[in-house]
């Protein structure tokens, strides 16, 4: 009879996710060794294996959680049936205190996934646009308009453009934190996407 996975199991690839995403935010994937991954979590290397086949499957889960947590919002919000705006505002608070909290794993997704091999990595690709799609859709509700024009998943990506790279400014120690920011963005982006197709009749699709 096959043994059952210890009820620690998960656990510990959820704390080896979290200090090898650490590593790799630090280190970037190629310079992270599984030697300096075990090193870094705490546990031996036939140990490390136990748990994940090689660091390319470190690199996937750490990913693919951290992308379901993002979608788990997504899907919290629509739960609480808000008005478009503060539907949107909602969106943008959460992913910005997400961000603020998945520090490494944020990085990890914008420098790292692209080293993952093509069935992985569609996965992902899959996943990042159902998060996208949900931003585009949220979009057209406060500005329905760029739906007939094709804008609202560009828009959603100026968006993206937007918050995704706070990480490289928004210091730890600094006075303003990502919920600070969370209600700038959102009224940046309202005031300009707000009759932005009616001002704007030069843009074309």
């Amino acid at each position: 009879m096959a043994r059952g996975k210890a009820p620690t199991f998960e656990l510990q690839r959820a704390t080896i996710l979290g200090a090898a995403a650490a590593l790799f935010a630090q280190k970037g994937f190629h310079n992270a060794s599984m030697s300096a991954l075990a090193e870094t979590c705490g546990v031996s290397k036939p140990l490390l294996y136990h748990y994940y086949r090689d660091k390319e499957h470190i690199l996937f889960d750490i990913a693919d959680s951290y992308i379901d947590r993002l979608l788990a919002i997504i899907d919290g919000v629509a739960a609480r049936g808000l008005d478009d705006d503060a539907h949107f505002s909602e969106l943008v608070t959460r992913f910005m205190e997400e961000y603020e909290h998945a520090h490494d794993q944020h990085i990890v997704i914008v420098q790292d996934v692209k080293f993952l091999q093509q069935e992985q990595a569609a996965k992902i690709a899959e996943k990042q646009r159902r998060v996208v799609s949900a931003f585009a859709d949220a979009i057209v509700r406060i500005e329905p308009g760029l739906k007939g024009r094709k804008l609202e998943r560009p828009v959603a990506m100026i968006l993206f453009g937007m918050i995704n790279w706070t990480f490289t400014w928004m210091r730890t120690d600094g006075r303003l934190t990502f919920r600070d920011m969370a209600p700038v963005v959102t009224g940046i982006f309202l005031n300009g996407v707000k009759g932005f197709v009616e001002q704007s009749g030069r843009v074309t699709a």
